[in-house]
């Protein structure tokens, strides 16, 4: 004998419980199947000359001078390397341009961060002027300025020296940057150090403390920034660096084109010595990528 199922009251558990349904399927959002397939398009252009030109690297130069392009480095080798490396200078530019890049980026960011914390932090006579006069620096042809630089180098015995070159860069560098750190720095709540100096820390400790770890992510952003403009940069070093004993690797690499269109260009070689230009900012970005994410929430959840 079987029983009547119980009528189900309305506004009662059973009549509210949600019934028990089958794996849901995901709707697929036509424009987000548009928007992905642009991304992966856009991604494919700005990634094609940089395979490119590691590609190119890799094959002769009659494979390269050939009418079929080889999109692939089949039976290639490191043979343009190797000239490359091969008493050209390589090392001596790639030194200088290390030792200008990192005092670069050194100077930078404690001239930037100080001024940040300064604009931000404090009330001082003549702030908006300093603020106004850093943005009309920017907007300052830099080819405005070439002569100057060379006779302030000139008059000071520090043209072909690095720390000549590292003085016009900071210079150019700086202002930007500093624009750049005032943002992080006036997004840290003042409060947050009043309150570690309630708790007996100083004025200095409680900066060191609590709002420098909160500092990570920008300071990570504006050394990317300076070292990107430094080790790129070739018109002042142009300025600075007028002989061909001390160069810079875009300079190096100029000198290295020349040398090679009387007997024709080999644009194995070219591409060879591009890729070795490039493999330190690859190298640079992989090694603060993951600061430049954790640095987000660092600093404030540690005790």
């Amino acid at each position: 004998m079987t029983t009547a199922p119980a009528p189900v009251v309305p506004g009662s558990v059973a009549a509210t419980a949600p019934r028990p349904t089958g794996p849901r399927r995901r709707r697929i959002r036509p424009a987000r199947v548009v928007l992905s397939a642009v991304a992966v398009v856009v991604a494919v252009v700005w990634v094609f000359p940089v395979y490119w030109m590691v590609n190119s690297s890799l094959l002769p130069q009659a494979r390269l001078q050939s009418r079929e392009p080889n999109f692939f480095p089949t039976n290639g080798s490191l043979h343009n390397y190797a000239d490359v490396l091969d008493g050209t200078g390589f090392f001596a530019a790639l030194r200088m341009s290390l030792v200008v890049t990192l005092s670069t980026v050194a100077l930078v960011l404690v001239f930037a961060l100080l001024a940040a914390l300064a604009i931000s932090r404090f009330r001082f006579r003549g702030r908006k002027s300093f603020v106004i006069a850093m943005l009309f620096i920017q907007m300052l042809p830099a080819e405005g300025m070439f002569i100057a630089q060379y006779r302030m180098l000139s008059d000071a015995h520090l043209l072909d020296r690095a720390i000549g070159v590292t003085i016009l860069y900071t210079a150019a560098v700086v202002p930007f940057t500093v624009w750049m750190l005032r943002g992080f720095v006036a997004g840290i709540p003042a409060e947050l150090e009043e309150a570690g100096m309630v708790d007996g820390l100083s004025r200095t400790q409680a900066f060191l403390r609590i709002t420098f770890p909160l500092l990570a992510p920008g300071l990570v952003a504006a050394g990317v920034y300076a070292f990107l403009q430094a080790w790129n940069e070739f018109t002042i070093a142009l300025v600075a660096l007028p002989s061909d004993a001390s160069q810079t690797l875009p300079l190096w690499l100029r000198s290295f084109l020349n040398a090679s269109v009387s007997k024709g260009v080999d644009w194995g070689e070219v591409m060879a010595a591009s890729t070795l230009i490039a493999l330190p900012v690859i190298v640079f970005f992989l090694l603060v990528q993951g600061r430049m994410t954790g640095g987000l929430v660092s600093g404030a959840v540690k005790g």
